[in-house]
Order: structure tokens, then sequence, then C-alpha cells
């Protein structure tokens, strides 16, 4: 599988099925030869691989291990090179960014890799000037990085934090470390010491023993929240999790029509939030010509995640993949944004 990825050439010159009595692992170093598929201007940096966690939906753990985290050393070197190669954005990837560190601490007192320390040394990355983290659980955010990136200009302030819920019964069936309470409150607080954070978070609807007011009460919570960004499953059983073993209360045609209302609310607030860069002119890296039409040029904001967020499509003006542009923007829609350049 994916934890013996350094010996698939030797695996398929075997040709043969093996038997494992352990769970094979495989680690990302900063020398490991690499070849970014990524346009020449941005890259992802894995930091961890593996998961801590024990979400009852979730089978990350089963497939992926126990959380083994790089050291610190060897993250700042990869992103030293990839920035002499001409990266200027990079994405920290990982299962959860919080808990980065964690099992070196445990090993050796000494050890400094912490989420906060990462970003503090890649941010002194000098040619490094957007720096993304993807994927951070809520609890276990450090306040120190909040102040971090208020402070440090190429660090994002860009939250990818999945939440799933926000009813205590449901969060306490998913097997998540929070209340709903706890979450309000470091949503608050993000807001509090970084007042142009974009959160992006994520939900799961039709879980086992979701009932409509359950439902409702996640509906509640996010035209309260006014998430910038919100990504919706419905829920589907994974064989090897503690979600497998329920009893599937919520039938197929109820999640779809709870997934259905809750995008539908999200795109009232996405649009909403979008009409207020109408008039303002904004910083955008260029990507290239739009998915839509080779009229268009469609770039990114920093708070902009490629792929899974939306662009800003440019109808006027001339620049090259990898520029930096300030736009103007004169229109949106429900995800993107439309401007020229000025």
């Amino acid at each position: 599988g994916s934890g013996e990825f350094q010996n698939i050439d030797k695996i398929i010159d075997e040709g043969e099925k093996k038997d494992f009595f352990h769970l094979p692992t495989y680690l990302q170093e900063d020398d490991t030869p690499r070849v970014n598929t990524e346009p020449f201007y941005r890259a992802y940096i894995k930091i961890s691989e593996g998961c801590l966690k024990r979400c009852s939906f979730c089978a990350i753990p089963k497939i992926r291990g126990n959380l083994q985290s790089r050291k610190l050393e060897s993250i700042v070197n990869e992103a030293k090179l990839l920035v002499a190669g001409g990266v200027r954005e990079v994405n920290i990837i990982s299962h959860d960014f919080t808990d980065y560190g964690w099992d070196l601490r445990r090993k050796d007192k000494a050890a400094i890799e912490s989420p906060y320390e990462l970003l503090n040394q890649l941010s002194q990355v000098e040619g490094l000037e957007w720096i993304r983290v993807l994927y951070l659980y809520p609890d276990g955010l450090d306040p120190r990085i909040l102040q971090l990136m208020a402070e440090r200009p190429n660090l994002v302030p860009y939250f990818d934090m999945p939440l799933q819920h926000i009813n205590d019964e449901m969060l306490k069936t998913m097997n998540r470390k929070m209340t709903g309470a706890e979450i309000k409150e470091v949503l608050s607080n993000i807001r509090k010491l970084v007042p142009d954070a974009v959160i992006r978070t994520q939900f799961i609807v039709g879980y086992p023993g979701e009932t409509e007011d359950m439902f409702e009460e996640l509906l509640n919570f996010i035209e309260e929240q006014q998430f910038d960004r919100v990504g919706c499953f419905t829920y589907s059983p994974q064989e090897g999790t503690a979600g497998f073993k329920l009893e599937q209360t919520v039938d197929e045609e109820t999640k779809q029509e709870r997934f259905d209302r809750l995008m539908s609310l999200q795109m009232e607030i996405s649009r909403d939030k979008h009409r207020q860069f109408i008039g303002k002119t904004v910083q955008v890296v260029v990507d290239g010509l739009s998915d839509e039409t080779d009229l268009l040029l469609q770039g990114r904001m920093a708070t902009q995640a490629p792929g899974i967020d939306g662009v800003v499509l440019i109808n006027d003006g001339q620049a090259n993949p990898g520029d930096v542009v300030m736009v103007e923007i004169t229109d949106a829609h429900d995800y993107d944004l439309i401007g020229h350049i000025v």
C-alpha cells in the first residue's frame, strides 16, 4: 500500500502478494527526489503522515497509521529548495496540522517540532510569499499561531478547519473531542485575533442518529457563523470504522435532501460575501487561462486555495502564469469573482 511507496519498483518486479504483520510506513524527507507537478510558482509540502485522532467516520488511521511527523529542519530545507526553483506559494498539508510534532516531542523532550515553531521558521524563509495551512483541527489550536498569523504577512490568514457538526450528541457519536460551545469559542478567538481570517470548513450530514432537530441546529450554526467556504458530505459508512457498526438511521433520500438544503444556504452566504468585494482592488496570482473559456484569465487571491476554492476571473488585462497583479473586482458570482487588471 501507500506505506511502502518507496519500494513500489521492487514490489512490481516481484509480482507477488505480501502479507504484513505490521503497518509499513513511509515518510518523505527533504532529500527525497520529487517532481513538482504544480505550476512552477507553487507547491505542496507534506509535514506528516497518519493521524492520532479516531473519528468514528474516518478510516485514515487504519490506512495511514498513527502520526509520523517530519523533522522541522527537513521541512524548512524542502521549502528553501522549492523557493530556489521558483516557488513562492506553498500549501502545508497533513491529516491534522495541529498535532504536528506531538510524536517527536513524546520521544524527545528536547524536540522543537510544533505547529507554532513550524510556521515561525517557514515564515522566515526568504522568497516565500504565501504560506497556507490546509486541514487543521479546532482542538489543540495554539493561540500563539493566531498571533503569528496576525503579525507575519506571508502567513495567509486561512483556516481550513473541518468541524463536521455542531450538535453535542453528534460530536460525541463522531468521537470528536470538542463540544459545540468549545467550537464556537475557537471560532470567536480566531476572528478576534485575526480579524481578516477566512474560514473554510466541512460538515457531514446524515450520520447515524442525526435527527431533523440536530440538522436544523447545524443550519442555524452556519447561518450564525457566516463561513467563507463550506464543503459538505453525505455520510457513507466506511468498513473498519466505529461508525460502520452503527445502525444507519438516516436514509439516502434524507441525506441528499439535507445536503441540498445546507449547500443552498451556504451558496447564499457565499454570494453575499463575494458581493462585498465589488469595487475593491485585490492582489491576485495569475494561474493562466480560465477553465471556462480562453477569453478570460484566471487567478486566485491568497485566501483562495488552489483546486478547492473559487477563483478570480480576469476579463481585461494581460499577464502570464505566476504573475502577481492587482485586480479591481467588478462583479461576483456564487463562488467566483470577476474583475480587470489595474
